[in-house]
C-alpha cells in the first residue's frame, strides 16, 4: 500500500478519515468562530484521538482546499491510499466466492470517481481498481465527493488493466462489462458469484482491450430516448443489481 502526504477537505472526508484512519491523519484545521455543530463533534473527536487541532481563519482552509469547498475543515493526512496490485489476490480469496469487484476504465472526472466509490462502499464491494494511466486519482476532490468511501473501500491503481483482468479470471471471477450496444440485459446476468463490473470513463466507455478481456457484454435496458446514462449513475444501477441478486 502506497502512501503521501495530503490535504483532504469537507466535513464528511475528514470525519471519516478520524474514524476510520486516525493513525495517519496528522493535523485537523477548523474554521475558528463557526457555530456549525458537526464542525465541533470533528474537533472533539480529533482530541480525543490524541490528533492536534488547529483553529484558523476561511483564508488558511482556501489555501489547503484550493478549488475544493472545505465547509469549514481541512485534515492534513498521511495515507492517500492507493493498494498495490499484489493484494488482490488476498482481497478475491477472502471474500470466498463472492468477491464484487468494481472495475473503472478511465474516468477522468473526480466528482465523477467519487461518486462511483461512494456506491461502491455502499454495496459492500471487494475492491475497486482504476488504471494508473488516463484515470483521476484519489485526489481531495474525489475524498470529498465520496464522503470518506475512499478511506473504506480498497482502491487498486494498476498499470496494466487488461493483464489484471486476466489474473483476475484466474482466480474464478467472472468479468461482465457494461456496453449500450449489448444484447444481454444486466438484469438477466447472474451476479451472485465471485464477479467483476467493468464500466467505461466518460465519452468513449470502455477501451478495445478492455472489452476483448471481458467474459461477457450487458447493458441496462433504458425504454426511454436516452443513449446512455452518466458512469456514476450506471455504477450505482450496475453494482446494486448485484446486490438485490445477492440477498
Amino acid at each position: 500500500m502506497s502512501k503521501q502526504n495530503q490535504w483532504i477537505v469537507g466535513v464528511n472526508a475528514v470525519a471519516s478519515a478520524i474514524e476510520n484512519d486516525a493513525d495517519n491523519v496528522r493535523e485537523v484545521l477548523v474554521e475558528g468562530g463557526s457555530k456549525n455543530t458537526r464542525l465541533t463533534e470533528i474537533e472533539e473527536n480529533a482530541r480525543r484521538k490524541g490528533i492536534e487541532v488547529r483553529r484558523v481563519n476561511g483564508q488558511a482552509l482556501d489555501g489547503v482546499g484550493g478549488s475544493v469547498r472545505h465547509q469549514g475543515v481541512a485534515a492534513r493526512y498521511a495515507a492517500a491510499r492507493t493498494w498495490d496490485e499484489s493484494e488482490l489476490q488476498g482481497l478475491v480469496e477472502a471474500a470466498e466466492g463472492k468477491a464484487l469487484v468494481l472495475v473503472l476504465d478511465g474516468v477522468q472526472d473526480p466528482h465523477n470517481l467519487g461518486a462511483c466509490l461512494r456506491s461502491a462502499a455502499a454495496a459492500g464491494v471487494t475492491a475497486v481498481i482504476i488504471p494508473k494511466d488516463k484515470s483521476v486519482g484519489i485526489n481531495a476532490t474525489v475524498r470529498k465527493t465520496s464522503a470518506g468511501a475512499a478511506d473504506r473501500i480498497p482502491v487498486v491503481a494498476v498499470t496494466n488493466l487488461a493483464r489484471c483482468l486476466k489474473d483476475l479470471q484466474k482466480l474464478g471471477v467472472w468479468i461482465y462489462g457494461l456496453a449500450g450496444e449489448a444484447d444481454a440485459s444486466l438484469y438477466a446476468t447472474d451476479l451472485r458469484g465471485n464477479i467483476a463490473l467493468v464500466l467505461g470513463g466518460e465519452g468513449d466507455g470502455m477501451r478495445r482491450l478492455t472489452r476483448e478481456h471481458c467474459d461477457g457484454l450487458v447493458k441496462i435496458p433504458m425504454p426511454g430516448d436516452i443513449e446512455s446514462l452518466n458512469v456514476s449513475v450506471a455504477t450505482g444501477v450496475t453494482l446494486f443489481e448485484a446486490v438485490r441478486q445477492r440477498r
